[in-house]
């Protein structure tokens, strides 16, 4: 329950999209893109599953381009829901994989990541990257981790989960993922 491991672990971004970060502190937000483009980078590097959403495609956009092209190969659900897992068939997808832990990121943190969050709890361990998740101020922020925390959620970091998942050095991995890091 509170370790990772790359056989059995999924990513999930959440609704990081055009119009939404434009709602997002500049300052804060490009300090969370840079950990949730590591994430990513590091999900294709130790070859894991990676799935991601869009809310409201028409009122907030598109993934922003920074991450997107990250995204090849990743399972993609569109919703209006804010738990991801109430589209009908993302639950279906998640499953599939075979996996006992999700590492989610993304926004925000005390709506979509968090409703989320409450509802992967009833089925897989859950961790969350709090240096790769927001919202528009910092007492949501807060509050969304907070609570996700009293939910069960295992609260981490970006190098936290990834050298967990790297479990070792001196492999290509470690060094591709951790120059990544400095």
């Amino acid at each position: 329950m509170f370790t990772i491991d790359v056989k059995n672990t999924a990513f999930l971004l959440i609704d990081v999209q055009e119009k939404l970060v434009k709602a997002m502190d500049e300052k804060v937000y490009g300090k969370k893109l840079k950990n949730m483009e590591i994430l990513l980078k590091s999900a294709k590097i130790l070859n894991m599953p990676v799935l991601f959403t869009e809310q409201y495609v028409k009122g907030l956009g598109r993934t922003v381009n920074e991450l997107s092209h990250y995204l090849e190969g990743a399972l993609y659900f569109e919703k209006i829901t804010f738990s991801c897992c109430g589209e009908d068939t993302f639950m279906d997808k998640l499953n599939s994989l075979n996996v006992e832990n999700v590492i989610v990121f993304g926004m925000e943190t005390h709506v979509c990541v968090l409703q989320t969050v409450l509802d992967l709890l009833n089925y897989y361990n859950v961790f969350v990257v709090k240096d790769a998740v927001q919202s528009r101020s910092k007492e949501n922020w807060l509050a969304g981790l907070d609570y996700m925390s009293d939910a069960g959620a295992m609260i981490t970091t970006t190098e936290i989960a990834l050298f967990m998942l790297l479990k070792k050095a001196k492999t290509d991995e470690f060094k591709a993922i951790s120059s990544m890091l400095k």
